[in-house]
């Protein structure tokens, strides 16, 4: 019992990381604000939470904001990119979903639809993570997202799941539980991808070594 309650047991640090989760949260949601920066903000987010999976998380306000300031150029223009992406998909359901027509049209727009935003949020959960950790282009972001997500399939429907069960907790159940919102879900996510993520580094590096070898 000692053992459990010790300050480097694992109750405890479960307790520390929820708790981190928390400020994480409160310091997303306010450096989300003025919209445009939701992109660098949820980055940084991931940045932390990462380091946080693997034991290294340090000063948490100044990892997020370094992550923050770091890829706020890139994290800027994904995130709108996306968002123009996510409006034209909202309008085209819209309309699809009001026209009802019962023909081959209709169906085979509606299965088109159905894909194009299953593919936008698979690559919504997974390009801030990877723009935490990797430098690359934005369009290989949106393709190794895409690729990743198709790839690590039991790891997709798991970070799906959290994102639906802290939604369908907060707006069903208990609304005070928006206090731990995408800081949790960040964090548990963060766990599922850390050894993905260290695996994709690995590779990189090898194929970088290789690329050095044939100059």
């Amino acid at each position: 019992m000692n053992n459990l309650l010790n300050l480097d047991g694992p109750i405890m640090r479960l307790i520390n990381k929820i708790v981190y989760s928390v400020y994480l949260n409160i310091l997303w949601f306010i450096c989300c604000i003025p919209i445009v920066t939701i992109g660098a903000s949820t980055t940084a987010l991931f940045y932390v939470t990462l380091k946080i999976s693997k034991n290294e998380e340090g000063n948490l306000t100044k990892a997020f904001f370094h992550s923050f300031k770091e890829n706020f150029k890139q994290g800027t223009i994904i995130w709108l990119i996306l968002l123009i992406l996510g409006i034209i998909l909202g309008i085209d359901g819209y309309v699809v979903y009001h026209m009802r027509f019962e023909n081959a049209l209709w169906t085979l727009c509606t299965a088109f639809l159905i894909v194009a935003a299953i593919a936008y949020a698979v690559v919504l959960m997974y390009i801030f993570p990877l723009l935490a950790r990797f430098d690359n282009t934005i369009g290989a972001m949106f393709k190794n997202a895409l690729f990743m997500g198709i790839r690590f399939l039991f790891c997709t429907i798991s970070m799906a799941a959290i994102y639906f069960m802290m939604l369908l907790v907060v707006i069903r159940f208990f609304t005070p539980a928006v206090i731990f919102g995408e800081g949790l879900c960040a964090l548990l996510c963060s766990h599922l991808l850390s050894n993905i993520l260290l695996l994709c580094q690995e590779k990189t590096e090898v194929n970088q070594e290789s690329t050095s070898e044939l100059l």
